[in-house]
């Protein structure tokens, strides 16, 4: 989610420049952290990208695990705002995850992040190790609830389980970033996605020119 900050009532002017600068942060931070992980990322690091200090870093986020979760959870906001997982539609959901892929290829620091941190969590240790773990659960329970709204409705094809292709669904977005992220100019995620899904529903998986326009802005940089 953008965080608005051109609100035009006065009271809100101070929170609008602190939601700013934390925004920048956080989007320093998810830069870091993309290239070099979240163990090897440094809050040096992340403040020199904000072009900030340390200590003004550390007065909106005290440590580099906040700074992590709040990485995760503005990735989130922004996420839902596009594929509204868990609060829409069975059809809704699934159109959603395309504009999502379409979103994602046109910004190749957000999945670098997420590929990069998801690896590192699954040791135990890892400060963001509970997130993914509630995280997966979220997502597949959700897609799965729409998998099974589609199958009441006739649109998902003979022979599907919802809960097996909630989990097939995941394993293919989350396969196919990694390798849209070594080879940009083969993988188209979107239209791979589509193909996938269109193998497990009979609906309409027309999305909004906004959503296809951005998967050609830019493809990540080695």
């Amino acid at each position: 989610m953008t965080i608005d900050t051109d609100e035009p009532t006065r009271s809100r002017g101070p929170y609008a420049k602190t939601a700013a600068v934390r925004e920048t942060i956080l989007d320093a931070a998810t830069d870091v952290f993309a290239e070099s992980g979240f163990r090897s990322g440094s809050i040096r690091g992340i403040a020199a990208r904000a072009d900030m200090s340390e200590a003004g870093v550390l007065h909106h986020f005290p440590s580099k695990a906040a700074l992590l979760e709040g990485v995760m959870r503005l990735r989130d906001e922004r996420s839902l705002e596009l594929a509204p997982i868990g609060d829409g539609s069975g059809a809704d959901v699934v159109r959603g995850l395309l504009v999502l892929a379409a979103h994602n290829q046109a910004h190749p620091g957000i999945v670098k992040l997420y590929t990069t941190v998801s690896a590192e969590a699954v040791s135990p240790d890892h400060p963001a190790h509970a997130y993914f773990v509630e995280r997966y659960e979220f997502v597949r329970t959700s897609i799965g609830t729409a998998f099974r709204e589609l199958a009441a409705e006739g649109c998902l094809r003979e022979g599907i389980d919802p809960e097996s292709a909630a989990i097939a669904t995941v394993a293919q977005m989350d396969g196919l970033q990694v390798q849209w992220l070594l080879h940009p100019d083969q993988i188209d995620m979107a239209a791979h996605l589509r193909g996938f899904l269109e193998a497990l529903v009979n609906i309409n998986l027309d999305i909004a020119d906004e959503g296809r326009q951005e998967t050609s802005v830019q493809a990540p940089s080695h």
